[in-house]
């Protein structure tokens, strides 16, 4: 024989449903409506969530690199023979490793640091001579004859840095260890001859408690 509900129990029943309904759709609202914390850091902070290249790699490399190039003796070389600085322009950077990397930021940061070296000249890249073709032209046409910058005045770089990205990976389980590898080198764009070579490595090691890579 089937046991008896009653209207009383019934009700009960719904009510505890609804209640249930309501806790379930509140927590909901609760952990939507909750804003993302937000704190303020140091730009020159350094902040590593993933282990991937980023901001603070491409600067500390750029800034270790051009140290190096700026320390060896061709400069010294360049200047006796020429009684001059030595002019600079970045070549390509070309990325032949497996993650993403900012050529554009890291060339960027490969110009600040020459620049602000006060040791060399440096004359502007490809695209950006394009640009600055194109005002003089402009120019031609639209500025007065002793505003205008005359064409065929560009300094001639003497020198064109460039290099390439790789990475390794070595993993276990929840353990990953990546090294991102920059090569550089200077050439001389008189004689194609290597006058400075160097190469820097950073390796990181990311560790998670459970094996998800």
């Amino acid at each position: 024989m089937l046991p008896v509900v009653s209207s009383t129990m019934k009700v009960r029943f719904k009510l505890i449903v609804k209640l249930v309904l309501l806790l379930f759709l509140a927590a909901i609202m609760a952990s939507c409506s909750q804003k993302p914390q937000v704190a303020r850091v140091s730009p020159d902070k350094d902040i590593d969530l993933t282990g991937k290249w980023n901001q603070s790699d491409s600067r500390r490399v750029a800034e270790k690199m051009v140290s190096s190039c700026l320390k060896s003796n061709w400069i010294s070389n360049y200047m006796e023979d020429h009684n001059d600085k030595p002019t600079i322009i970045v070549g390509l950077f070309r990325n032949k490793s497996s993650v993403h990397i900012s050529e554009e930021m890291f060339t960027k940061d490969i110009e600040r640091e020459l620049v602000n070296s006060g040791k060399v000249s440096f004359v502007a890249m490809s695209e950006e001579r394009k640009a600055l073709r194109k005002e003089r032209k402009d120019q031609e046409i639209y500025a007065t004859t002793e505003s205008a910058a005359n064409m065929a005045q560009e300094k001639g770089a003497d020198f064109m840095l460039q290099g390439v990205f790789h990475t390794t990976k070595q993993r276990w389980k929840g353990d990953r260890v990546v090294s991102y590898k920059v090569d550089m080198e200077l050439i001389n764009m008189q004689s194609n001859q290597k006058a400075w070579i160097g190469s820097k490595t950073i390796k990181k090691m990311i560790s998670q408690s459970r094996y998800t890579w």
